[in-house]
């Protein structure tokens, strides 16, 4: 292959551990995609059981305080999805389906609490641009230990997961961003595993909830488009929770003040109810 279509790939240290996790889970239960990207962050490190007992969706979901719909909406799924709703723990119910879920601050105080102190969950809430996720994905990946990070999103600003092998080359190689139409209009949790730099453009991977969307769960995102999605402006704010291992938190700490990142929880628009604090 000549220069002119030379592809980097770069995966998140701990991302085969997330994506084996990513292919066991899915898809997620109804009102539990930051749950799910808690356990997968949880798993990527190596600490998928406590006690005998799994460190799974509904054990996050538990210790974050998440709460569920009282009944099934079809309109916060994506298209192919019937929903999901066989909890393995009990979980507090809510009529209003625009609060239901999980907060940010949620899924830091469960991984922490959950992985008894060893893991450290570092929410970061822009400002967002190609720049600063950039900075941030190369700062995990540089890491010795696994870090996995929990995007917190818009998906009305994603492509859709169904982008073919020549749009997705067009990117890399041409800069084009002629993508499908997004998949779904909701705020959303996923994980960003992996990237790949081509010699015009840049396309994030991203470890979704929900095996309808792209390749099982799996899809590629322009970094332009991942970045508006974090940001958030048109609807309650997102942003991005690092995961890693206690011993490597203040090099994320260090690394993201150096890019300009803000370390703050986010209001995503959900209510917290019964989480462990």
């Amino acid at each position: 292959m000549s220069s002119r279509g030379a592809l980097e790939i770069t995966l998140l240290p701990g991302a085969r551990e997330l994506l084996g996790m990513h292919a066991r889970e899915l898809p997620q239960r109804d009102d539990l995609c930051g749950a799910f990207c808690g356990a997968l962050a949880l798993a990527a490190s190596g600490l998928g059981r406590r006690d005998g007992e799994p460190l799974d969706q509904d054990a996050v979901a538990l210790a974050a305080g998440s709460v569920v719909c009282e009944a099934p909406d079809a309109h916060t799924l994506p298209h192919g999805e019937g929903g999901r709703r066989d909890y393995r723990l009990a979980l507090p119910f809510v009529a209003d389906p625009a609060v239901s879920g999980t907060t940010a601050g949620g899924v830091v105080v469960a991984l922490a609490e959950l992985s008894a102190g060893r893991l450290a969950a570092i929410p970061y809430a822009g400002p967002w641009s190609a720049a600063t996720l950039g900075g941030l994905f190369d700062l995990a990946a540089g890491l010795p230990r696994a870090a996995t990070l929990i995007a917190n999103l818009a998906t009305r600003h994603l492509w859709g997961g169904g982008a073919s092998v020549v749009q997705l080359l067009d990117h890399l190689l041409d800069g084009r961003e002629d993508g499908p139409a997004p998949d779904w209009d909701v705020g959303h949790f996923a994980c960003i595993v992996g990237r790949v730099d081509g010699p015009a453009g840049r396309l994030y991977a991203v470890a979704d909830t929900y095996p309808a969307l792209g390749h099982d769960g799996l899809h590629m995102q322009p970094e332009l488009r991942l970045a508006a999605a974090i940001d958030r402006r048109d609807m309650p704010a997102g942003g991005v929770i690092v995961a890693v291992l206690a011993q490597d938190a203040e090099a994320v700490r260090a690394g993201a003040r150096a890019i300009g990142l803000q370390e703050r929880i986010w209001d995503n628009g959900t209510i917290a109810l019964g989480a462990s604090r």
